[in-house]
């Protein structure tokens, strides 16, 4: 998104940290000693700040100033961009993960969860034992908007999207596979088409949807198939799978790993499915960050090195 110089020149940023200090304060007086200003000149801030926003922002109570409607809105991404502009601002400074004690959000479905997180954690324990992780399930879309809120340090799955102050770089290529139980549902890899179309399926979507890449295919076919269960969670879907006579189509590396570790069958998709891309997407504000810069460094390498799950006997895609 391009930057309108014109308009936000209209505004003095230094509002911003007086819009901060009044929001975290909830009153005049704290919030201007907090800032290092007089009560008169926050109260000036202050009058400045509803005519820039023709909003009240804050109300008096007996217990302090309230956020209007409006002012608690503008929280969060107030205070996201001052953290920004301090990072941009601030010296970088040596990351030593012996002895980090540092924070780290990082966004990403369960279906990457499952195969990175427990190796990552395992690392870290071992060579950075003060780093802890805060998990967040994110959709490709939400991701962008925690990502420029400060809410997320890192997202890692499918993003297709990003503004120029979005960094991606790729982890991995992938494909899709089948993945059933072959006793349930009658049939054994390699799958046809026929009973492809005939056997109900899982459809796994982070979106209110119950039509994929899948369903695009068929219908290129003229064919289309039926979905008995459409759930959010990856992870859950090999248990349904081995329980129900359903067949799941899923991303290679996690139904290799679910195939190999619960006995069940996979096998290519006989219908002409899109490759995909995993990826880090972060901020363009933490690429040269210390900490966030050796976490993605980290998680590369993990990437490299990670070994490539046993789902036993597995037909080569046609």
């Amino acid at each position: 998104m391009a930057i309108d110089h014109v308009n936000l020149n209209r505004l003095d940023l230094n509002l911003l940290v007086a819009f901060d200090a009044l929001a975290s304060e909830g009153t005049v007086t704290r919030a201007a000693v907090k800032v290092g200003l007089g009560q008169s000149a926050m109260s000036h801030a202050l009058g400045r700040l509803r005519i820039a926003f023709d909003d009240e922002l804050f109300v008096r109570t007996p217990t302090g100033m309230r956020p209007t409607p409006k002012g608690a809105s503008l929280i969060e991404p107030v205070r996201a961009a001052l953290a920004r502009i301090e990072a941009i601002m601030a010296p970088p400074q040596a990351f030593d993960p012996a002895t980090a004690e540092r924070e780290f959000t990082v966004g990403l479905p369960d279906s990457t969860e499952v195969l990175l997180v427990p190796r990552l954690l395992a690392h870290l324990r071992a060579v950075a034992p003060g780093v802890r992780l805060l998990i967040r399930s994110v959709d490709r879309i939400r991701i962008l908007q925690d990502l420029d809120a400060g809410r997320v340090d890192l997202g890692i799955g499918l993003f297709e999207e990003g503004a120029t102050h979005h960094k991606r770089r790729l982890l991995h290529k992938d494909n899709y596979l089948c993945v059933f139980n072959a006793a349930l549902v009658g049939v054994e890899p390699p799958i046809s088409l026929e009973d492809y179309v005939r056997l109900p399926h899982v459809l796994t979507s982070l979106v209110e949807s119950a039509h994929g890449v899948v369903d695009v295919a068929l219908a290129k076919l003229g064919l289309t198939r039926q979905i008995a269960l459409t759930s959010p969670r990856f992870t859950a879907v090999p248990f349904v799978v081995r329980e129900a006579p359903v067949i799941a189509t899923m991303h290679s590396r996690v139904a290799r790993f679910f195939a190999g570790s619960m006995g069940l069958a996979v096998s290519p998709a006989p219908v002409e499915l899109p490759d995909f891309a995993i990826s880090m997407i972060w901020h363009t504000s933490f690429d040269d960050d210390p900490a966030n810069r050796w976490l993605r460094e980290t998680i590369r390498e993990l990437r490299r090195n990670e070994p490539e799950p046993d789902a036993g006997f597995l037909h080569d895609r046609a």
